[in-house]
């Protein structure tokens, strides 16, 4: 698997890969997280550098130029359980500039009353940014956790044009 890493806004973008699909994103200070989760995913996974595999890193500072569409066609592969794949999945449905509680996830889902499951699954999403799960908010509007940060949630969602009003 290759692995590339590149300075942003955000702070230091690493990802892992195959040449076909993105398989982990995270942030240079959540690198513990993402090992942690290639892990539990790939198990004895090697990484091999090499900067602007698969046209990923491209992808990346598109969406962070304004570009909030340069994640459509992506291929991801992130082996997770059946309900993590069937959230990460429902995650890359919300639009970008729009958030959704994890209770309404849970029930376009079809999962009425499974927001702390959704929750669960969303707080092991290997793929930050193309698999958007920081457009998941509380029921009652507040921002909630991020393992990227609330800093980093913040500045994602002004970034894609998400009104504050909207979040709190």
């Amino acid at each position: 698997m290759y692995l590339d890493k590149f300075d942003s806004p955000l702070g230091e973008i690493v990802l892992a890969g195959t040449a076909e699909a993105l398989c982990a994103l995270d942030f240079g200070d959540c690198r513990d997280r993402m090992d942690r989760l290639l892990a539990r995913h790939w198990p004895g996974v090697e990484l091999e550098r090499k900067p602007s595999f698969g046209g990923f890193r491209k992808r990346i500072e598109a969406y962070l130029d304004g570009d909030l569409e340069s994640f459509a066609a992506v291929r991801t592969d992130t082996r997770g359980a059946e309900f993590e794949e069937m959230v990460w999945n429902s995650l890359r449905t919300i639009a970008p500039g729009t958030t959704l509680s994890y209770g309404g996830l849970a029930a376009r889902m079809g999962r009425t009353g499974a927001a702390r499951a959704v929750g669960r699954a969303n707080s092991q999403n290997p793929i930050a940014l193309v698999v958007p799960c920081h457009r998941v908010i509380g029921g009652d509007g507040r921002l909630t956790g991020y393992a990227g940060g609330l800093e980093r949630k913040k500045w994602l969602l002004a970034h894609e044009g998400c009104r504050q009003a909207d979040w709190r």
